[in-house]
């Protein structure tokens, strides 16, 4: 009966050192030199318990490993993966609450239109949502551009410009995905947009050129109609954003501030002033302005256009390599005031 009490006594001693060391965990301010201040917390999958109670007090946001695992335990809190960001002035019912609700913290990026696939890759390496060779990786997976009816070699032209929302610790795979889900998703509301891979592929290059040439919207529809006009007559699309192209994605020069003529002269299969049709593959990721001129083009005879007002952004566009060389000259004397 004795050895019963004392078993007892022990117990409770325990309990209550424990409860002791709980209620120190949770009532304890944080130490002075980290007070209020936050940071990112990982919880890997499969991650225990009593490693994240530790990892916890290593990072300055609990008083108390053992605390924090005696109150997880407690509670039976199920503790989920993800990053949060914390603050060591939050009490440990505060970090468990967080934890236990899964509230992740997400990279917000924004991907404009008209970006190429290596320099979507390195927005999202900047803002650390994944690093450059393992999102060009993923892009240039052959299962996954099969998946998606992708007849290429990379997922250029298909990874849709918009603001998305990334958790940390994203799989390229995943990211990738996303991109090209919003792709489809948007481009099922274009009035004819290709279900044929191939000519879906062939309208998605078009629109990546019309995308690096248009400035104001209502434009594009005209653009895509010139070029258009110079396909279906077996004319060069003479585009200066395929030269440029060449300049900054294959022979990695910085974007020039203007085309030499030299440059119009380059041997390559981009060149749309050396060789007719389309380029082999987009040139950049085009957004819905341009997709929907691509698809939709406006019915017109013009064959050129050029710059009218840089500053306005807007073109002429005239029927004629005549009528073209006058449009650009006015335009000269305009700007020299005459």
């Amino acid at each position: 009966m004795k050895k019963y009490i004392r078993y007892v006594l022990y117990f409770s001693a325990a309990l209550l050192c424990a409860g002791a060391v709980g209620i120190y965990g949770l009532t304890m301010p944080p130490a002075a030199e980290t007070e209020g201040s936050e940071q990112l917390f990982t919880i890997k999958r499969g991650t225990s318990v009593r490693t994240v109670a530790a990892d916890l007090q290593t990072a300055g946001l609990v008083r108390s490993g053992y605390a924090a695992y005696f109150y997880f335990r407690l509670l039976r809190l199920p503790l989920k993966a993800g990053t949060y960001k914390l603050s060591s002035a939050m009490s440990l019912q505060s970090v468990a609450a967080y934890l236990q609700e899964g509230k992740h913290e997400l990279i917000k990026v924004t991907l404009p239109e008209g970006l190429t696939l290596s320099k979507t890759a390195a927005i999202l390496a900047e803002r650390q949502v994944i690093e450059l060779s393992a999102f060009l990786g993923a892009a240039q997976n052959p299962e996954l551009l099969k998946k998606y009816g992708i007849p290429s070699g990379s997922a250029e032209g298909f990874l849709f410009p918009d603001t998305y929302f990334f958790s940390y610790n994203e799989t390229s795979e995943r990211i990738v995905t996303a991109l090209l889900d919003n792709f489809f998703t948007k481009t099922a509301t274009i009035p004819h947009f290709p279900t044929d891979p191939a000519e879906r592929y062939n309208t998605v290059i078009l629109a990546s050129i019309v995308e690096r040439e248009y400035r104001v919207p209502e434009e594009a529809v005209k653009i895509a109609g010139v070029f258009s006009n110079r396909l279906e007559i077996g004319m060069g699309l003479q585009s200066c954003a395929t030269v440029e192209y060449i300049l900054t994605e294959v022979q990695h020069k910085p974007h020039p501030d203007r085309l030499l003529n030299k440059d119009l002269e380059i041997d390559h299969p981009y060149n749309t002033y050396k060789w007719r049709g389309l380029p082999p593959g987009p040139i950049s990721n085009p957004g819905i302005t341009a997709l929907y001129a691509a698809c939709n083009p406006e019915k017109s005879s013009y064959l050129y256009f050029r710059l009218e007002d840089s500053g306005a952004g807007t073109h002429v566009f005239t029927r004629s390599l005549a009528e073209h060389a006058r449009a650009g000259s006015l335009i000269v004397k305009r700007a020299a005031g005459h």
